[in-house]
This record gives structure tokens, sequence and C-alpha cells, in this order.
């Protein structure tokens, strides 16, 4: 393929995964209401690191040493844990939860480092990766390394313009939301994560 062709295949693919309902997703819509329309690009930002990491790791081969049932089963076992942590630590705040529209100081790192973990304890994403990911990095690893690199340009940039898009309406309409639409927001959040988190468990059997 050309480096139009690998740009817009890696693009489409990535949004269509961006645009699926998933823990970082509902992080973004989570978050976005107390940090803005900044939320979104920072999260990928910590998003585009780990993934930079795995494209790496699986050009020198890491899908032979991880792609193995067990690995795999215990990776979707904990990141199943940690959902679930999340999730029912939101809901467990609701009592507590107020809804404060006052600009809020931004946690750059915070959310980077939120991006990052949230991807990586995601089981779907080593197993993404591991599956149509490492396809993708074969075919454009044929036409080099600049391949190589229109391919992750492709990919991060349907992930940065899907979740900015996200970001920027809910932190433009946090204003129509009021106290208990809010609180109903991150209940339906906290069970999704709990949701996803019980899904990944039970698919690792």
């Amino acid at each position: 393929m050309d480096y139009f062709s690998i740009f817009t295949v890696s693009f489409v693919i990535a949004l269509s995964g961006a645009m699926a309902p998933g823990p970082l997703l509902t992080t973004t819509i989570a978050e976005s209401v107390k940090h803005g329309y900044k939320t979104g690009p920072l999260l990928i930002l910590g998003h585009a690191i780990i993934e930079i990491g795995m494209l790496f790791l699986l050009v020198f081969g890491l899908n032979r040493v991880i792609d193995q049932p067990g690995l795999l089963r215990a990776i979707s076992l904990l990141g199943s844990v940690i959902l679930l942590y999340f999730g029912t630590s939101l809901i467990w705040s609701l009592p507590k939860l107020q809804l404060d529209l006052k600009p809020h100081r931004l946690t750059s790192h915070s959310l980077i480092l939120r991006g990052l973990l949230i991807s990586l304890i995601n089981p779907y994403w080593t197993i993404w990766w591991l599956t149509v990911g490492i396809g993708l990095v074969l075919a454009a690893q044929q036409a080099g390394p600049t391949a190589l690199a229109v391919f992750f340009c492709g990919h991060i940039l349907a992930d940065l313009l899907w979740y900015s898009l996200v970001s920027f309406t809910v932190s433009r309409g946090k204003r129509l939301i009021s106290p208990p639409v809010y609180k109903l927001m991150m209940l339906v959040c906290g069970l999704v994560l709990i949701g996803f988190g019980f899904y990944f468990g039970a698919s690792s059997f």
C-alpha cells in the first residue's frame, strides 16, 4: 500500500474503535465536566504514549512472546478487577459528589497518566493490538519506517479528533447540567465501568 492508503485504513479502523463505548470514552465524559475541553486531548496524549510503546514492542516481536492464552486471560482478569474498582469508587463517592462549575486548575499530568492507565488496564486494548494491530503493523512495516510513522499518525489522529469532539461537547454543555443530572451521569459512568469489568472478567474464561 502507498502512504495515503496506509493512513486512510489506519484512520478509519481506529475511528471505528474510538467511537465504540469503552472505559476511555466513559472517563473522557466524566472528567470533561470537571476539567473542560482539554480533557480529551490530554487523555489521548497518555493513550498515545502507551500506544507508541506497544508499536515498538510489536515491531521487535513482542507478539511472539506474550501471545499465549494463559497470559491473555491474566491480562483480562487484572484489567477487569481494576475497572471494577474504578466503577465502584465512582459510585461510592456519589453522596458527597458536588457539581462545581467554577474553573478548575487543570491537572495535566494526572489526566495524561489517567489516559495511559485506562488504556493499559483495558484488556481489549492489548488483545486488539495483538490481533488487528499486529496485522496492520506488519503490513505497514513492509513499506518501511516512514510507513509505520504514517500508520501511527492516522491511528492516533482518529482518537484525538473523536475524543476532542466528545470532550468539547460535554464541557460546553455542562452549564445545562443540574446537580441531579450530574450525579445521574456519574452513576451511569460508574455502572458502565463496572459492566466492562464484569464483561472482561467473564470473557477471559
